[in-house]
């Protein structure tokens, strides 16, 4: 546990609260805000410290920007610190996500909403070419590490390799590279302990406080998902939310980017929990709301249970299936930090799991350039058709179903966006403007 007796809880919870109201602007924006807040204005975190918290986050799955500021509240406060600054975090977003997903399960066949989010999947598309090239610049240092991406994206663009399998071969392929020579790597940057964690005395302190840890954090995170699996039976479209977006909680290296387009094509072939072109809204409703995009999940979750036969309202179904699939997602991303945290020393110097990450990050630049292609696809054509030759998987559009004004915002949205670097919101709102001109003028 950790403490700063200079901050009070009340006073940091206010900030934690103002940081999720202003979490908007994906991963970067969210890290940029804090580092303002914390170490710049607040002055609670030494700069070492916000980049050795940061650094550890990155090598955790899951949104690393929720996580940071879940370290950061356990840096000042401890455990009830962490709780905080996470979970208020992530409620502002949550709410507006709920209300959103409620509206648009109702009202997404009004011809005024589908043209709203006609514009905003252009704009998506653009944002998530900008994430990829983003990406690529903080992570690609290495020569090898192109090699990596490549491997990535072939096998699961043209092979469909499930994502996991994708992150284990990564993760194996950076443990030889580096016993091999072909990678180096450099541990994270880091500085002084400042007002950091307070380090148990002995081993066995350290051991029985993990354990303890782990423990009640995966009684929280996998008891509910125990508990709709018995009451019931797997089949239940809740307990496989659940059980879906639970695997999804410990693949999720790299941010909401990297795992989209496997969740997506999970969600909409193989569940039938929405479509294709319902998935692109909910990553654009996602990214007009404050908190971590992977909220875009609470979306799928709402959506399919709002669909399925539970013998409940849809509404009712709908706010259920968003309640789990948030608490699955959520959850272990605090055991993450509560457990991680009092080592993150130890992690720091090992070499090989540097190595581990180094490579697991360049697949995901692979993993992200598939969903660029799997979203644009749909975006710019009306039909797709997923074709197999052999042990290869394509994606055809038909070239006559082009839609020429959905390449024209995309096009659009992307010199915003790169050429002006215009902000997140303020792009996909004049996105939203001008679908709704195009197609109801």
């Amino acid at each position: 546990m950790s403490g700063n007796t200079e901050v009070s809880f009340g006073e940091a919870f206010r900030v934690w609260t103002k940081i999720g109201l202003l979490s908007f602007g994906g991963p970067a924006g969210q890290i940029a805000l804090m580092h303002r807040i914390l170490v710049e204005e607040k002055k609670w975190l030494s700069e070492p410290q916000f980049l050795h918290a940061l650094n550890f986050c990155m090598l955790l799955p899951g949104p690393e920007a929720q996580q940071l500021a879940t370290y950061s509240g356990w840096l000042l406060h401890g455990v009830k610190g962490g709780l905080a600054a996470g979970l208020m975090f992530i409620l502002p977003g949550v709410a507006v996500m709920l209300v959103l997903s409620i509206l648009y399960a109702t009202y997404a066949d009004l011809g005024t909403v589908e043209a709203i989010f006609f514009g905003i999947k252009a704009a998506v598309f653009a944002i998530v070419i900008e994430a990829l090239i983003r990406i690529v610049k903080r992570a690609m240092k290495q020569g090898a590490l192109y090699a990596v991406a490549a491997a990535a994206f072939v096998g699961i663009f043209f092979f469909d390799i499930p994502f996991p399998l994708v992150i284990a071969g990564a993760a194996l392929l950076g443990f030889v590279a580096l016993r091999s020579g072909l990678i180096s790597s450099t541990p994270p940057d880091g500085g002084e302990d400042g007002n950091g964690a307070t380090k148990p005395v002995t081993r066995t302190g350290m051991a029985l406080r993990s354990f303890g840890t782990l423990v009640i954090g995966l009684a929280l995170w996998l008891g509910p998902v125990a508990a709709l699996i018995f009451f019931l039976g797997g089949g239940h479209v809740l307990a496989q939310q659940a059980v879906f977006f639970s695997q999804m909680a410990v693949v999720t290296f790299g941010g909401a980017y990297a795992v989209l387009a496997y969740v997506a094509q999970e969600a909409v072939q193989n569940y039938g929990w929405l479509s294709a072109h319902e998935m692109l809204d909910g990553l654009g409703l996602a990214e007009t709301t404050p908190g971590p995009l992977i909220l875009v999940l609470q979306f799928v979750g709402y959506l399919g249970a709002f669909r399925a036969e539970t013998g409940l309202d849809p509404v009712m179904a709908g706010i259920a299936g968003s309640a789990v699939t948030v608490w699955v997602t959520f959850a272990p991303c605090f055991l993450w930090i509560f457990l991680g945290a009092p080592y993150i020393e130890r992690l720091r110097k090992v070499e090989s799991l540097n190595a581990i990450f180094a490579t697991i990050t360049a697949a995901v630049v692979g993993v992200i350039l598939n969903l660029a292609i799997w979203f644009g696809l749909h975006v710019l054509f009306g039909e797709v058709a997923e074709r197999h030759v052999s042990v290869l998987r394509l994606w055809v559009p038909d070239i006559s179903t082009l839609d020429f004004w959905a390449l024209a915002l995309s096009i659009g949205a992307l010199v915003a966006v790169l050429r002006f670097k215009m902000g997140m919101v303020s792009v996909l709102g004049l996105a939203a403007l001008l679908g709704l001109a195009i197609r109801l003028v």
